[in-house]
């Protein structure tokens, strides 16, 4: 019943070239669209002090995160279906293991609302905001992994990106992380655990997975660094890597806080 139903959904298309007509729209729709949606959701004090007394009310960004991780979650599920019964044919590709850096704001919003409130709510809010918003943009501005020749594996990938943008704004622009430090200091233990934990997945399936692109037995596969692995060897083109993934989420974290001015 299962394979019937992902095979009706099995729509074959011409992958779509990194910036298209097709590509722009979803990066720019989407990445101003979430902007956009999350002050709606989340409006600045001045204006929510001149809306009547009962428009003043909030979404809880708990609840909301919940639904975004549920919806991540719901995605992902059919698209492990999807490669494993029509792309793969019944065989599992650990290439496409659910643990990216892409994927983990995913298991983050699932279990956001059961946080007690303290330093690893804090982290996590910080690390949703910065490494989440720094995976969903990246990958939007290089696209190629995302289009796939089925148009419900390509609007998974475009999707799932702008969501993870989405739920970076909201988590500025409703104040869960205006408390903190300005840098990524909170979340910077949980991005090495979860590196810690890619790795252990690389190494257990001997290279047949490329979690965070720091697998072992081979360069880093990303551009511009895999020539940096070459030259200078694994270690320290992980190393590099790992540096400018850092640097990044702390210039997201910035920019996201100039733009809604927390």
């Amino acid at each position: 019943m299962i394979r019937i139903l992902i095979e009706k959904t099995a729509w074959p298309m011409t992958p779509p070239l990194p910036w298209s007509v097709f590509h722009l729209a979803f990066l720019l729709l989407g990445s101003f669209g979430s902007i956009a949606l999350a002050r709606f959701l989340y409006p600045s004090r001045a204006l929510r002090e001149a809306l009547p007394p009962r428009q003043r009310d909030c979404p809880d960004p708990g609840r909301l995160l919940l639904l975004c991780g549920v919806c991540l979650a719901a995605g992902e599920i059919y698209k492990q279906l999807f490669l494993y019964l029509i792309v793969n044919e019944g065989s599992y590709d650990w290439w496409y293991f659910p643990f990216q850096l892409c994927s983990t704001p995913m298991y983050l919003c699932l279990i956001f609302p059961f946080l007690p409130r303290g330093k690893v709510r804090d982290a996590v809010s910080v690390y949703l905001q910065s490494f989440g918003f720094l995976g969903g943009i990246m990958a939007l501005l290089e696209p190629s992994g995302l289009m796939h020749p089925y148009w419900t594996l390509t609007l998974h990938g475009l999707l799932w990106h702008i969501m993870l943008i989405f739920i970076a704004c909201c988590c500025t622009a409703s104040g869960l992380t205006s408390q903190k430090s300005p840098g990524i200091l909170p979340a910077l233990p949980l991005f090495f655990l979860f590196c810690l934990m890619a790795m252990a997945v690389n190494i257990f399936t001997g290279g047949r997975a490329d979690m965070f692109y720091i697998s072992p037995y081979y360069p880093v596969t990303q551009v511009v660094f895999h020539e940096i692995s070459i030259a200078a060897g694994i270690g320290p083109g992980i190393a590099l890597y790992l540096a400018s993934i850092c640097a990044g989420a702390y210039l997201s974290r910035r920019l996201l806080n100039f733009i809604f001015r927390v």
